[in-house]
């Protein structure tokens, strides 16, 4: 890992419009859309809470935020344990192939060690071949599942 090139560290509350920035060019990548309005303070709450609901890392090159990784604690009913699920990895085009992915994921692998996770879950799309390489670079198997989103009783219907 070239750490001359950035540095990856936790998530600031001076980050926090960057991070929205950075999570709206990540939904764009994956093909998706993204509201931001609100989002700064939603994850201020979550990540500087006490315990923490959202834990996030931020890879930084001159002052610049090129790419981010957030996690979640979570417990598996088969496992009877912990395990960290990985809601993003994300770095921003012409960014990808330094070596900053790989220290974000590896700055969510030292968390989850520390906080005794037995694993790390996330998923991908389908489509993106390129995150799936990177992922089975560093040992990670892949098993086949559908996601399923379903809103919950008191969603409103433009939430949904």
């Amino acid at each position: 890992m070239n750490t001359a090139q950035y540095v990856v560290r936790r998530v600031r509350p001076d980050d926090l419009d960057t991070l929205v920035a950075l999570c709206g060019e990540h939904a764009l990548y994956e093909k998706t859309s993204h509201d931001a309005a609100g989002k700064a303070e939603a994850l201020s709450r979550a990540l500087f809470s006490t315990p923490a609901r959202l834990h996030a890392w931020v890879a930084e090159a001159a002052g610049e935020l090129i790419g981010y990784a957030s996690a979640a604690l979570e417990f598996s009913t088969w496992q009877a344990g912990e395990f960290l699920h990985m809601d993003c990895l994300f770095v921003r085009a012409g960014r990808r192939g330094g070596g900053a992915g790989a220290a974000l994921l590896q700055a969510v692998r030292d968390f989850a060690g520390r906080a005794g996770c037995r694993e790390i879950q996330w998923q991908t799309p389908e489509w993106n071949v390129e995150a799936m390489r990177f992922y089975r670079r560093f040992g990670a198997v892949d098993k086949a599942k559908r996601r399923f989103f379903l809103p919950s009783a008191s969603a409103r219907p433009d939430q949904a």
